[in-house]
């Protein structure tokens, strides 16, 4: 008998197979065994370089800020970003703005 993997989203041992899917009793999250190796989700700059927690940033584009008349400029720098899941993948805080959420495909990364 081969030893099954653990559930990714609530780590539980019980999952069991079902044709190509693996189920997990507890969650009901259902996932591929076949994609098991590299599920882990990548944030990528505009460039295509990964981006880790702790990066610095430069933005690429001017953005409006929702809600304000403020402009986040082109060349603006963010330090210290922060990962995240959902629509925008950045959390960070702007210099002049404040937090704010930011994609990833407007920023690039700098060379520290």
């Amino acid at each position: 008998m081969s030893e099954l993997p653990a559930c990714p989203k609530c780590q539980s041992p019980y999952a069991y197979e079902d044709g190509e899917l693996l189920i997990c009793p507890e969650c009901a999250h259902e996932w591929s065994a076949s994609a098991d190796a590299g599920s882990e989700n990548v944030v990528r700059d505009s460039n295509g370089t990964p981006l880790a927690d702790g990066d610095t940033v430069s933005v690429i584009k001017d953005l409006k800020v929702k809600g304000s008349s403020a402009v986040v400029k082109v060349g603006t720098k963010v330090k210290g970003i922060r990962l995240v899941d959902g629509d925008h993948d950045i959390d960070c805080k702007i210099p002049g703005i404040g937090q704010m959420g930011l994609k990833s495909e407007f920023v690039k990364k700098v060379a520290e």
